[in-house]
């Protein structure tokens, strides 16, 4: 069997040594840092972030993650260059000048998207890959459907929107939405701070 990693957008910060504040407001109580010294060398600041497999030291230079389930763990620099790449952050005013278009291009390609024309905050949408070759069944699928839990699944591709109260909803464009260029990516740079 093989198998594709899904495209997820990441939350992250890069552990310098000296950020630990800026690591711990990111973190909240799952990061956690001990001044250490040895014998004839100054004191070090070292930095711990509570995982799912329990406390783990952070290096200097780690990038620290948080994961889809909102759980977070240090990753090597090298590790991190090989999964992950950083998107540019877009810092001018006029971020928000693409087309519906464009849009749905930089969706394709993962990415979140959202508009500077929709009021909610932290709103943006996504398209999902759906399962054109099937997945099995859930019991709350099989009943919506009349089949029977397990049986194949087929599901095309959607776009699905992240509303304001968190939840998430199937999602279509509008005509404003579709007419509109005020497009932009959300984004996450190193540091851990979104951006348009």
């Amino acid at each position: 069997m093989k198998a594709t990693k899904k495209p997820v957008t990441i939350e992250c910060i890069k552990w310098d040594g000296k950020n630990s504040e800026e690591i711990i407001a990111f973190c909240g109580d799952s990061a956690f840092t001990e001044v250490e010294s040895q014998m004839g060398q100054t004191e070090t600041e070292e930095l711990y972030i509570k995982t799912l497999e329990g406390n783990h030291h952070a290096s200097v230079g780690d990038v620290i993650i948080k994961g889809v389930n909102d759980e977070f763990y240090p990753c090597k620099p090298d590790i991190f260059e090989k999964t992950y790449e950083v998107v540019q952050v877009e810092k001018t005013d006029d971020a928000f000048t693409h087309s519906f278009s464009w849009a749905l291009e930089m969706m394709k390609k993962g990415h979140k998207i959202h508009r500077s024309g929709w009021n909610g905050k932290g709103m943006f949408a996504v398209l999902q890959k759906g399962y054109p070759q099937g997945i099995p069944c859930n019991k709350q699928t099989a009943e919506a459907w009349g089949l029977k839990e397990g049986d194949l699944f087929r599901c095309e591709p959607y776009m699905q929107l992240k509303m304001v109260n968190g939840s998430h909803s199937m999602w279509v464009p509008s005509v404003n939405d579709c007419l509109s260029n005020d497009w932009a990516i959300v984004v996450t740079d190193i540091s851990g701070t979104n951006h348009a």
